[in-house]
């Protein structure tokens, strides 16, 4: 039997807007009290606005007031196992923890699960930055300031 979230992924990229790679993208992002977000990929003609599905997903979750999540089924037209990008890794981490379960559609009932914190170990957080400030490694380095 194929899992409702991944089934709900594979809705969400029937509208998926991709005139340009013509690769269709949808997310499913289940909330810990059960409410699911689905996003599709959103291209535009200059590629570093397009939207990801994931990104779409989450942004949904968090505008409705969701912080804490639980699982994201992922799925392309293709159905070749697409992960989230990077971008959307460190999207996911602002919000979730390193044990979401990310679960990734290879087509007839397949999938391939991971946690986010195997698909981005060592993650920036708030957490990381506040280090860094703690340490004052937040200023440029002074050789940095002199050659500009």
């Amino acid at each position: 039997m194929d899992d409702p979230l991944i089934e709900r992924a594979r809705d969400a990229l029937a509208e998926a807007y991709v005139p340009y790679s013509e690769y269709r993208v949808g997310a499913a992002l289940k909330t810990a009290d059960g409410t699911v977000f689905t996003g599709c990929n959103i291209e535009n003609a200059n590629y570093s606005n397009s939207l990801h599905a994931e990104e779409v997903a989450i942004g949904a979750a968090v505008s409705a007031g969701h912080r804490e999540f639980d699982r994201l089924a992922v799925s392309s037209g293709v159905r070749d196992g697409v992960t989230p990008c990077g971008m959307c890794r460190q999207t996911l981490a602002e919000f979730c923890a390193d044990d979401l379960t990310i679960v990734c559609d290879l087509g007839d009932s397949e999938v391939a699960t991971y946690t986010l914190g195997e698909l981005l170990p060592e993650t920036i957080s708030a957490s990381t930055l506040a280090d860094a400030d703690a340490r004052g490694e937040t200023e440029p380095p002074h050789d940095a300031e002199e050659s500009s």
